[in-house]
Parts: structure tokens; C-alpha cells; sequence
């Protein structure tokens, strides 16, 4: 797995979901002017890379498995 860039791939795209989700999370709770200013784009984006990430782990997954 570690000479295949797919994986590389998957898991970078998993780890930009995390960091929006986190930044959401963190913006959600501390309130204020940033929350009100970028809830909405930060969930739309999260939206956005969780169906790239989901998209291509199945491909990996897929593509692995003799596809």
C-alpha cells in the first residue's frame, strides 16, 4: 500500500475532511462572527469533500479488489 499514490490519495482527501469538519466544529462552538460568517460555506465544503473522499475510496477500493 505504501507504493500505491491512490492510497496517498484517499487519505489526504480524508484527512481535508477532517480539518473542515474540525474548523466547523471549532467555529460552531466558539460562536460569534466567524460562525455567522462562514457556517455555511464550511458545511457546503465539507459536503463537497466528503462526496470526493467517498468517491474515491470506492474507486480505490474497487480498483484493489481486481475491478
Amino acid at each position: 500500500m505504501r507504493d500505491d499514490p491512490l492510497f496517498y490519495l484517499v487519505a489526504g482527501a480524508c484527512v481535508v475532511v477532517l480539518l473542515i469538519l474540525l474548523t466547523g466544529i471549532g467555529g460552531f462552538a466558539k460562536g460569534g462572527d466567524f460562525n455567522k460568517k462562514h457556517a455555511n460555506r464550511l458545511m457546503r465544503w465539507r459536503v463537497i469533500a466528503q462526496f470526493i473522499a467517498v468517491i474515491l475510496l470506492v474507486g480505490f477500493v474497487w480498483l484493489r479488489s481486481g475491478g
